[in-house]
């Protein structure tokens, strides 16, 4: 019985991982401004905000643009996508970040809640302790 409430609790857990991928911008790059591509689908304004901030941050400056709109100025462009989940309150559940220089890849990261957090409490955890250290990573800033 030990063993079946046991394995029960472990699978009920299990899923409450987090995991993170992040393949970081080269060392070597000296970037001064990021342009953020404004993702119109994504409706939790605190998101970008939060993403901004953690950039700015590190002495980079940022510029918020429409797909239309691209300034020429913008050697670096950040391109994002940020999904929440409800349960008894909206959490962010999985994000992505893909920075370009030019039309190149150069950067990308993805944040995701396996199983959208399963039991864990810290899904409700702020956006920012989700994606600060996200971004630190992407910007090899550690």
């Amino acid at each position: 019985m030990k063993k079946l409430i046991s394995l029960v609790l472990c699978s009920l857990l299990l899923p409450a991982c987090t995991s993170i991928k992040v393949k970081s911008v080269d060392k070597n790059l000296q970037i001064d401004q990021i342009c953020i591509n404004e993702n119109k689908s994504v409706k939790f304004y605190e998101f970008i905000d939060t993403i901004r901030r953690r950039i700015e941050y590190h002495h980079i400056r940022t510029l918020v643009f429409s797909d239309e709109n691209k300034p020429v100025e913008c050697e670096y462009t950040l391109l994002y996508s940020a999904l929440r989940s409800w349960d008894l309150g909206l959490y962010l559940s999985h994000a992505e970040l893909n920075l370009f220089k030019g039309n190149d890849l150069i950067a990308e990261a993805t944040y995701h809640l396996n199983g959208k957090g399963g039991l864990s409490l810290t899904k409700w955890a702020s956006i920012s302790s989700k994606m600060n250290p996200v971004v630190d990573e992407l910007l090899n800033k550690k």
